[in-house]
């Protein structure tokens, strides 16, 4: 049997179901197509810093291929269309892949399914559960996270898999060096991409620093190193199994202690585990304005006010100091993205859906669930159950940068922009006298 995997979002081969299954073939092709954004916005290719992770780690489980006599072939284009032309080229008997929330991803499965009958096989992806042990059914899921979080946090989260001990060799192929990425991480978060990164940053965040204990009380600091356990970029392209987070927190609080803040950095899985399944039920309504409840927003589209907060120009400067720490690192805290977002949708009226495309252009911990269903709750068309959330800048620039040394370091302090900018096309036409 010859078989292809489809890497996702499961760059490792520890804890991948969908990979192992390829043990029992005779030949094991390993491919990875690239991403492209949706072309919202007129937002094209991935933003420097989410290119440069993804690269590397792509790089890393290349790498880590060729140590088990593998490789991996990295190649632009659609599934639709490359997936079936490499079956025809090399032969292949069955595509495995891990399962991926999104409506467009599931749109190209079931392409593949009707174009290559049978050959498609869907394996467990990047979620704590499976589907068969939720206490509900998916059409019964929650609308809001407490009561889902109440109904799932006791369950036996399943141990993750180890790696394999061998692969089936790849046909005879080319397969190209992985271009480097223009971009170097910034010193102001300088994360890496790859799985061995990922489980080095997962070890110093709980064994060597401890500072999963101190977890509740920091995870609100705007720089990331300083409070954040910054695992989400790995956990995002699956460079790092969720499981394998979730039961190393349990042997932290075994052998060390259990306490609110580890307890909080589980807390925030199932946050994520709750994005990912709302995603798998909403299908199309994740990407639209009003969301799965069909409310109308008023909303307005002014270009050069979508430009000056993509830029970190805006007459906020807590956001623009979010903004140019997005644009040079790739990364921003959770309360961060709350307040960059509340300020895109509330002060300056815009479509939530241009903050979400943006922010799924720049950010190396990009996820299709976490970010478009955050992006619905702040603009209270997705499971916030108070309808919205409205930030008051002030109020969490006092809060969270006292001091302004945040803002300061990141340059938000910005000249002041005009409120509306009049030119020739704008004058409207009198009727004539």
């Amino acid at each position: 049997m010859r078989q292809l995997h489809w890497f996702q979002n499961d760059l490792r081969l520890a804890d991948n179901p969908a990979l192992a299954s390829a043990t029992v073939a005779d030949s094991l092709l390993c491919v990875y197509l690239l991403p492209k954004p949706r072309p919202w916005c007129n937002l094209t290719g991935l933003g420097p810093q989410r290119d440069r992770f993804l690269r590397e780690s792509l790089q890393t489980l290349k790498v880590d291929l060729q140590a088990m006599g593998q490789d991996l072939m990295v190649l632009e284009g659609s599934p639709e269309l490359v997936l079936p032309n490499l079956v025809h080229r090399f032969g292949i008997d069955r595509i495995s892949t891990s399962d991926t929330p999104g409506w467009y991803e599931k749109k190209a499965i079931r392409f593949l399914e009707e174009k290559l009958p049978r050959l498609l096989k869907i394996f467990r992806g990047p979620a704590l559960f499976d589907s068969e042990q939720l206490p509900f059914s998916l059409e019964d899921l929650p609308h809001n996270f407490s009561p889902f979080r109440r109904k799932v946090e006791k369950l036996t989260i399943p141990g993750p898999l180890a790696k394999p001990a061998a692969f089936p060799p790849p046909p005879s192929a080319q397969f190209d060096a992985i271009p480097r990425a223009a971009a170097s991480p910034h010193p102001g978060l300088p994360l890496p991409g790859g799985s061995a990164a990922g489980l080095r940053r997962l070890d110093q965040f709980l064994f060597q620093t401890h500072a999963i204990a101190d977890y509740k009380q920091t995870r609100n600091d705007l720089d990331g190193l300083a409070g954040s356990s910054t695992l989400s970029p790995w956990l995002a392209n699956g460079a790092l199994s969720v499981r394998t987070v979730a039961h190393q927190i349990f042997r932290y609080e075994r052998e060390h202690v259990a306490n609110e803040s580890t307890y909080w950095l589980y807390f925030e899985l199932l946050w994520r585990e709750f994005f990912h399944w709302r995603a798998v039920v909403d299908g199309k309504s994740l990407f639209k304005q009003t969301g799965r409840q069909g409310r109308r927003l008023l909303t307005t589209f002014e270009p050069r006010q979508f430009a000056r907060w993509c830029a970190g120009d805006t007459d906020y400067p807590l956001v623009n100091a979010l903004m140019r720490q997005l644009l040079a690192t790739g990364w921003m805290s959770n309360r961060g993205r709350q307040i960059a977002a509340s300020c895109l949708i509330n002060e300056l009226g815009l479509d939530w859906r241009y903050g979400a495309a943006f922010f799924e252009q720049q950010l190396i911990d990009y996820d299709v669930g976490s970010n478009y269903g955050n992006w619905q709750y702040l603009a209270g068309v997705g499971s916030d159950p108070r309808g919205g959330r409205h930030f008051n800048l002030e109020k969490q620039a006092a809060q969270y940068d006292p001091d302004g040394l945040f803002t300061t370091k990141w340059g938000g302090f910005r000249p002041r922009q005009p409120e509306h900018v009049v030119d020739g096309a704008d004058w409207p036409i009198s009727e004539p006298s």
